[in-house]
């Protein structure tokens, strides 16, 4: 039987969302999806190989900005090294900052007001598709189901 009890902790704490990353040419860098950090205080992104004709990520960096669609001037934050090549389907990449950190690199770059973020991807092939995972945890205000069910 399974569990009657209601169980929503993680869920509560951390925003999870999942992108599927299969633009028309992989090969040109695409910013995955601008999500606001406001009551925030960490950010994680997992990159996982879907579908590859070549070897998969060669970029993947978090990105900031002013503005809730991206555009205009991004803040680097975090760039993966990409050492090792995610060249079969299921390799995947993490990469995660600070609320801290995207302040501090803001500041840096004399930008006001960042506090929207993306990953960017480039893959090496214009058929390579990725599935993109982003935690937003240390939730300022935790409540049910900042993470939901998604079904179109």
């Amino acid at each position: 039987m399974a569990s009657p009890q209601a169980s929503d902790k993680l869920f509560s704490n951390m925003k999870v969302t999942m992108y599927d990353h299969d633009p028309a040419n992989s090969t040109v860098a695409t910013d995955i999806g601008w999500v606001d950090m406001r009551d925030y205080s960490r950010f994680a992104v997992i990159t996982f190989a879907s579908a590859l004709t070549g070897v998969g990520v060669t970029v993947f960096t978090i990105i900031a900005n002013n503005d809730s669609a991206g555009g205009g001037t991004d803040v680097a934050i975090k760039a993966h090294g990409v050492a090792s090549a995610p060249d079969a389907v299921g390799d995947y990449l993490v990469l995660e900052c600070t609320a801290e950190e995207i302040a501090q690199e803001a500041a840096d770059a004399g930008i006001v007001g960042v506090r929207y973020v993306s990953a960017k991807l480039t893959c090496a092939d214009t058929a390579d598709e990725q599935v993109v995972v982003y935690i937003q945890s240390g939730a300022r205000f935790p409540q049910d189901a900042l993470t939901a069910d998604v079904v179109a």
